[in-house]
C-alpha cells in the first residue's frame, strides 16, 4: 500500500514558513510569557489583587471608559454586556449581523441562559447600514456591532457610517455595544485610537488572544455602574476563577504587539495582492481593511488541497491551515497577519504563489 497522503492542515504544520498568525498555539506561548514575569508577584484571589486590577486600569484608560473587568472569555463577556443592557431597559430584545459570534457560534446561549430575543439586522452577506437601524420596526435595548466583522472577510463600514450610527442609537435611547474582539487591528484603517472608536459606544469587549496571541481572556468596559453589574454576573457565569493571573499574564506580555497592528495591516494588504495575481483566486475585501481578509479560489476543495500540499512540500511556504467549500466549484480560507509572515523570507513567498499560480492555470487547462 501507499503512504497515505497528508491533509491540508498536518502540511500546512510541517512548512518551515507558515505565514498565519504568531505562532503555534503550544505551551511555548505560556512559557515566553512567564520569563520575564517576577515570580514573587502574588496573584489575583476570585478577582481583586493588584495584577488583575492594575491591568483592568490601565485596560480602561487605552479603551478610554471609566472601568474594565477582565473575563475569562468572551463569550461570557458579552452575553453578559447585553443582559446588562436589557435589564436597565426593561427589555429583553437586542439586534445584531445574521453572522454575529452570538448567533452562530454560542450554542444559542443569549436565548438559552437570558431569555433575550435577537433581531438579525441587515444582509449576511454585508455590514449593517444606518439605513437598517432606522428601519427597525421593533424596539430594542442594544444594538451590537462587530469591528471588523469577522464572518464576511473582516469588512469594515466607512467610519462616517459609524459615527452617524452612533448618533442616532443616542438619540432613540439604544445602548451600543463593540464586539470588538479585533479592535486593536482596526486602528491603522481608521486612524484613530482605539479610545476614539470606543467612545462610539456604551460598552466594548476586546480579546487577547486573537490578534494579540495571548493564551485567553478578554476586557469588558464600559461604565463605572455597568462593569459593577457586569462583576456580579461574572460570579454567577462562573467566571470568577479562583486566580485569573496565568491569562492576565500572556495578555499583558502579548498587548505590545499592539503596536505592530500598523505593519500586519500592511502585511495583509501585500499578501492579498498576492493571492490576487493567481489564477481564479480573489479576496474579500479585495483591499484588506486589517490584517485579516479571507481567500477565495475558483475551485472545489478536493481538488485545490492536492495542489496547494505540493505547493507547501516544494517551497516550504505554508498559505492557508485549511479551506471550507464555499458553494460549488469554490471554496475559502481566512488569513490573519501576525509575527510569522514578516520572518518568512520574500523569495521563498514569491516562489510559493509563482508555482500556485501555474498549476491553477495548469489545473483550468491553460
Amino acid at each position: 500500500m501507499g503512504e497515505q497522503r497528508k491533509s491540508l492542515g498536518e502540511a500546512y504544520g510541517e512548512t518551515a514558513y507558515p505565514l498565519i498568525g504568531h505562532s503555534r498555539r503550544n505551551v511555548e506561548v505560556l512559557l515566553e510569557a512567564f520569563r520575564s514575569a517576577d515570580g514573587s508577584q502574588m496573584g489575583d484571589t476570585y478577582g481583586k489583587g493588584a495584577i488583575i486590577e492594575e491591568f483592568q486600569t490601565r485596560m480602561a484608560e487605552v479603551l478610554g471608559k471609566e472601568s474594565a473587568v477582565f473575563f475569562p472569555s468572551g463569550t461570557m463577556a458579552q452575553q453578559i454586556a447585553l443582559r446588562i443592557w436589557c435589564d436597565d431597559a426593561d427589555l429583553k430584545r437586542v439586534a445584531y449581523h445574521p453572522l454575529c459570534h452570538l448567533e452562530i457560534h454560542e450554542e444559542d446561549g443569549l436565548k438559552e441562559l437570558h431569555h433575550i430575543e435577537p433581531i438579525l439586522l441587515g444582509d449576511q452577506e454585508r455590514l449593517i447600514t444606518l439605513e437598517d437601524v432606522q428601519r427597525l420596526d421593533r424596539d430594542i435595548a442594544c444594538l451590537l456591532l462587530e469591528l471588523p466583522q469577522r464572518e464576511i472577510g473582516g469588512q469594515l463600514p466607512d467610519y462616517a457610517e459609524l459615527e452617524a450610527i452612533s448618533a442616532y442609537c443616542r438619540t432613540q435611547g439604544i445602548k451600543l455595544h463593540l464586539d470588538g474582539a479585533r479592535l486593536f487591528e482596526i486602528t491603522p484603517y481608521y486612524q484613530k485610537t482605539a479610545a476614539e472608536i470606543c467612545a462610539l459606544f456604551d460598552s466594548v469587549y476586546v480579546s487577547f488572544y486573537k490578534g494579540i496571541g495571548g493564551i485567553a481572556g478578554a476586557i469588558l468596559a464600559g461604565g463605572t455602574d455597568f462593569t459593577a453589574k457586569s462583576k456580579v454576573w461574572k460570579r454567577r457565569h462562573g467566571g470568577d476563577l479562583v486566580s485569573l493571573y496565568p491569562y492576565i499574564i500572556s495578555s499583558d506580555y502579548y498587548a505590545e504587539r499592539i503596536g505592530s497592528m500598523g505593519r500586519y495591516y500592511e502585511e495583509a494588504k501585500e499578501l492579498a495582492a498576492m493571492f490576487g495575481q493567481c489564477r481564479g483566486v480573489k479576496t474579500k475585501p479585495a483591499v484588506p481593511v486589517s490584517n485579516m481578509f479571507h481567500v477565495y479560489f475558483e475551485m472545489d476543495k478536493e481538488q485545490l488541497e492536492p495542489i496547494l500540499i505540493d505547493v507547501y512540500r516544494a517551497t516550504g511556504v505554508g498559505l492557508v491551515a485549511y479551506l471550507n467549500e464555499a458553494g460549488e466549484d469554490q471554496c475559502y480560507s481566512e488569513v490573519n497577519i501576525g509575527e510569522r509572515y514578516g520572518k518568512t523570507p520574500k523569495e521563498s513567498i514569491h516562489e510559493a504563489f509563482r508555482m500556485l499560480n501555474e498549476k491553477l492555470q495548469e489545473a483550468a487547462g491553460i
